[in-house]
């Protein structure tokens, strides 16, 4: 049983109360009045599972705040709140000064509040519950593309999966490779900008295929897409040249980038998003009626995105 398996069987109640959206999405939503919804998600990072063991306090604490954000990203939701569960094997000023520092400065860069949270001993882990606004019935959603969609993504794929899998090999990745898994950046801007143009979108954090796929499962259609137009650094492109194995893209994870399906008669309208915001949007697929995911490419090799279970 995989994680997502787990959460559908043992937590995925169904709410009867029209106001919210709960387990199955990128966030969960709440209505407060008639003009807004509360956008609210959680993320935990343990050590040896999310960061390896020597990785700095400070990357530590803006992936795990992040990756949070990453999800108010994906449904257009502007950040205002979070809270901190903090677990710690010892006091030790030094790292917790290095982790407030950074913590504070993504913080303030999104203009997002700290108003609580919990500290324990045990095993070095963090758990972010992140709370953001959006106006009422303009989320984006996974569950509303449409057939014909184009399918975009943000920045190009891959480069933290190639750095950790390097770490893994006890090879030194890049600078360039390490700043993509260590200090992600959640395309908060982009989301926002995305309300009503966008009509499905979330945010890659478990590897395209699988987080394509909630899309598709949540929208009961399939897609098409075109490994040739996935968007790639030099580094990941010398890679698949060199091992012509494409899961790295395809399931790597912790890319932290936006997929999202857009209607034909909106596409100029991402291309000058693209322009505006200076962030690289790629059409690499479209939204078909057949369920399932159909490769372009020639690669055949089954991909398995990491699980916790």
């Amino acid at each position: 049983m995989n994680e997502f398996d787990l959460i559908e069987k043992y937590f995925n109640w169904k709410n009867e109360d029209s106001s919210l959206l709960g387990v199955g999405d990128d966030c969960a939503l709440i209505s407060i009045d008639s003009q807004y919804q509360i956008a609210t998600s959680v993320d935990t990072l343990i050590q040896g599972v999310h960061f390896p063991k020597n990785t700095s306090a400070s990357d530590i604490a803006h992936k795990a705040l992040a990756v949070n954000l990453s999800d108010l990203a994906a449904m257009g939701a502007t950040p205002q709140y979070f809270t901190l569960a903090l677990t710690l094997p010892e006091f030790d000023k030094n790292w917790l000064k290095d982790f407030s520092s950074s913590l504070k400065a993504l913080a303030k860069l999104h203009h997002v509040s700290l108003v609580g949270g919990d500290t324990t001993k045990g095993m070095l882990s963090i758990t972010i519950n992140v709370t953001g606004i959006v106006d009422k019935g303009e989320a984006l959603l996974r569950s509303s593309a449409q057939v014909g969609d184009t399918i975009f993504v943000s920045n190009t794929l891959g480069d933290a999966g190639l750095a950790w899998q390097q770490i893994q090999q006890n090879i030194r990745p890049s600078d360039t490779l390490l700043k993509s898994f260590n200090t992600p950046d959640p395309q908060i801007k982009l989301g926002h900008a995305l309300l009503g143009i966008a009509n499905a979108c979330i945010d890659i954090s478990d590897g395209l295929e699988q987080d394509l796929g909630h899309i598709l499962k949540q929208s009961n259609l399939g897609a098409r897409i075109n490994l040739a137009d996935i968007p790639l650094s030099d580094e990941v492109q010398t890679y698949i040249q060199e091992s012509q194995d494409w899961c790295l893209v395809l399931a790597g994870g912790d890319d932290y980038q936006l997929c999202f399906t857009v209607a034909q008669n909106k596409i100029k309208q991402v291309e000058q998003l693209s322009q505006d915001l200076n962030v690289k949007l790629t059409p690499i697929g479209t939204i078909t009626k057949e369920m399932g995911l159909e490769r372009l490419g020639g690669f055949e090799k089954k991909c398995t995105s990491y699980k916790h279970f």
